[in-house]
C-alpha cells in the first residue's frame, strides 16, 4: 500500500512511501483486539468502591425487642441488612481489574488494529511536524491545513516526544499524540485518522520488524 506525503500546508509533496506488508497488511484477529481493548478498560478503572458491610456500620447492638411475643421477625441488631442504614449483603469491595495479557498477543493486537486502518483507508501520511513554541493556534492551522480540523478524531504518531507539539495539542478536543511505543490497540481504533508524521512512520516499523 502506497501513501502520498504531505507537508504540514496540506500540499502533496510528490513523494510516496510504500506501508510495510509486515505491519499494515496482517490479517485482523478480532479477539486479540478485543482482549487488548478490555485489558486497556481494566486498567482505567481505580477499583476503590466499597460498601460498608454489616459489622463496619456505625449504630448500637442491643437487641431491638424481645425474642418472642411481638407477632413479627426476630431481630438482634439494627446494623441487620434487612433494616434502613444497616449493612451491605455482598457489597462491592476495592479490587483491581487488571489481569495478564501475553507479550505477543498485544503485538498481534495493535499489528491487527494497524492494518483495520489501512484496510479502512484511514491513514496519512505528513511531514514532520516540528513547532518554535507551544501555540494551539499554530497546530489548528496544520490541522486545517490537512483537512483534519473537521470535528472528528485525529491520532498523531510522532518519532520521538515533542513537548511544543504535546503541549500544543492537548487542548484540542478529539486530537491526540503519541508515541510508536506509547500506541494502545484501543486509540488505534478509536481514531478517525492515523497521522504518521515520517519519523513516526520509521519508528514504528522499526519497533515492530526488531520485536519480531
Amino acid at each position: 500500500m502506497e501513501l502520498s506525503v504531505y507537508n504540514i500546508k496540506g500540499e502533496d509533496t510528490g513523494r510516496k512511501v510504500t506501508l510495510s506488508d509486515a505491519i499494515f497488511g496482517q490479517v485482523p484477529n478480532e479477539h486479540v483486539m478485543y482482549l487488548d481493548v478490555k485489558q486497556y478498560l481494566a486498567n482505567q478503572r481505580q477499583g476503590t468502591h466499597k460498601s460498608k458491610q454489616r459489622n463496619e456500620v456505625h449504630g448500637t447492638t442491643k437487641k431491638l425487642k424481645k425474642q418472642k411475643g411481638t407477632g413479627g421477625a426476630r431481630a438482634g441488631s439494627m446494623k441487620s441488612p434487612v433494616f434502613i442504614g444497616g449493612g451491605r449483603v455482598f457489597g462491592p469491595e476495592p479490587r483491581d481489574y487488571g489481569f495478564k495479557l501475553n507479550k505477543k498477543t498485544k503485538r498481534l493486537a495493535r499489528l491487527s488494529a494497524l492494518s483495520v486502518l489501512a484496510q479502512d483507508g484511514k491513514i496519512a501520511l505528513v511531514e514532520n511536524i516540528s513547532l518554535s513554541a507551544p501555540k494551539t493556534k499554530d497546530f489548528l492551522s496544520i490541522l486545517s491545513g490537512l483537512k483534519l480540523n473537521n470535528g472528528k478524531k485525529t491520532l498523531l504518531v510522532t518519532g520521538e516526544v515533542d513537548k511544543n507539539v504535546v503541549l500544543s495539542a492537548r487542548n484540542i478536543q478529539r486530537v491526540k499524540v503519541a508515541t510508536p511505543v506509547a500506541l494502545n490497540t484501543h486509540d488505534l481504533l478509536n481514531t478517525d485518522t492515523l497521522l504518521l508524521s515520517e519519523d513516526g512512520l520509521k519508528s514504528l516499523e522499526q519497533l515492530y520488524t526488531t520485536a519480531e
